[in-house]
Parts: structure tokens; C-alpha cells; sequence
């Protein structure tokens, strides 16, 4: 994928709406391209983190393990969605495990990248933190809602 490509995808998504395109670039040009394999893990509950991944290509599941073991997907990301940034915004350790369900591509974008943000233009840094506050509280109505619907 070129870089102009990488740009119009994460033009597409909530979490970098209304970013610059110069911004966008730059974040690019720090951020690496991971691929990791169907049935790989792209990182385990528990773990510590610090970076978040936008796919490219392939799908994830998101999975939680249950208190007697049993493990749950509560959802399923594809090309085009970001998952893991709950790591950039909470500092806590991962609440989920993702794992590849077909070979993936993914950009990762780590806290060092948002930072760099940050002391190049703080007004799009916010932009970027407001956006992915959204998109986590968008993703806990939806979970509310299917709670509910459940009872």
C-alpha cells in the first residue's frame, strides 16, 4: 500500500477524522506496517501496551477470557477499523486479546508517534484524542445495548 493510500484509508475512519493531511503523513512516516499471520496473536489481555493498529487488510477477532476459562469473541474488526487504543488512553494493561482471523496488514501507531503529534501541532493532537474518545464511547453504547438486549 502506498502512502497516499495509507492517507485516504485513515481519511475514511472517525479516529482520524478531520486530521491534515500533512499530519496524517507525518504520523505515517513514524508509524511502521506490521503483517501478522492468520491464527496470530496481534497482542493477549493482560499484556502492557502502548500502541493501537489500524488494519489494512484481513480481520481480527477480539476476544476475553471468562473467570472459569472459557474465551468469548465480543467482536470482529476488518480492513479499515482500528482497534487498541484504549492502551494510549488508559495506560492500563490490554482488557482483550486480538487475534488474526486471515492474514492481516496493520499500521501501528504508538504513544512515542502521538507525541510527536502533540509538539508539532497541539490543536490536531486534541482533535485526535477527542476522536478516539468518541470512537470508545460510541463502542460502549453499542456493548450497553447489546447488554440490554440481552436481560
Amino acid at each position: 500500500m502506498t502512502t497516499q493510500s495509507r492517507i485516504e484509508l485513515l481519511q475514511q475512519m472517525a479516529v482520524f477524522g478531520a486530521l491534515r493531511t500533512d499530519v496524517l503523513e507525518f504520523l505515517l512516516d513514524q508509524s511502521r506496517v506490521l503483517t501478522v499471520p492468520s491464527g496470530s496473536y496481534f497482542f493477549r489481555e493482560g499484556e502492557t501496551g502502548d500502541t493501537m493498529f489500524v488494519l489494512e487488510s484481513g480481520r481480527v477477532e477480539v476476544l476475553k477470557q471468562a473467570a472459569e476459562g472459557e474465551w468469548h469473541v465480543l467482536r470482529q474488526f476488518a480492513a479499515g477499523d482500528c482497534f487498541g487504543e484504549m492502551a494510549l488512553m488508559d495506560l492500563a494493561p490490554r482488557s482483550a486479546s486480538v487475534r488474526a482471523i486471515e492474514d492481516c496488514s496493520a499500521i501501528e501507531i504508538g504513544a512515542s508517534q502521538l507525541m510527536s503529534i502533540y509538539r508539532k501541532d497541539i490543536e490536531q493532537f486534541v482533535l485526535l484524542e477527542m476522536n478516539m474518545g468518541r470512537e470508545l464511547s460510541r463502542r460502549l453504547r453499542e456493548t450497553d445495548e447489546q447488554l440490554f438486549r440481552q436481560r
